[in-house]
């Protein structure tokens, strides 16, 4: 399995922007799909975005669309999320997550196909 840290979160106002970090170590990082989901209290965990083995393509959540962007970097084994226009319906401990996969262009969007986590991090959208 690959090991994940995630980092960036905090405290952020309404409207306002945060970039979260998941560094990867352990098994080949561009042998997996990632992705972040999200958990707020007293709900399941979400899916918000996840990118393609090799990082080709993203897909989003309907309710993220637009506002969030999902990057990796092969070269420092990290993916990114860059959140923007942020609402406090976003806040949530943010889990970056890895998923085996067996070509470039499935991406999963179900939190008990990946594998590995991190440990989380919290964000939290109030004026």
């Amino acid at each position: 399995q690959v090991q994940l840290v995630e980092s960036g979160g905090g405290l952020v106002l309404p409207g306002g922007s945060v970039r979260l970090s998941c560094a990867a170590s352990g098994r080949t990082f561009s042998n997996y799909a990632m992705g972040w989901f999200r958990q707020a209290p007293g709900k399941e965990r979400s899916f918000v975005a996840a990118i393609s083995r090799g990082g080709g393509s993203t897909v989003y959540a309907d309710s993220v669309n637009g506002r969030f962007t999902m990057s990796g970097d092969n070269a420092k084994n990290t993916v990114y999320l860059q959140m923007n226009n942020l609402k406090p319906e976003d806040t949530a401990v943010y889990y970056c997550a890895a998923a085996a996969v067996g070509n470039n262009y499935y991406i999963p969007r179900l939190h008990r196909e990946y594998a590995s986590w991190g440990q989380g991090t919290q964000v939290t959208v109030s004026s």
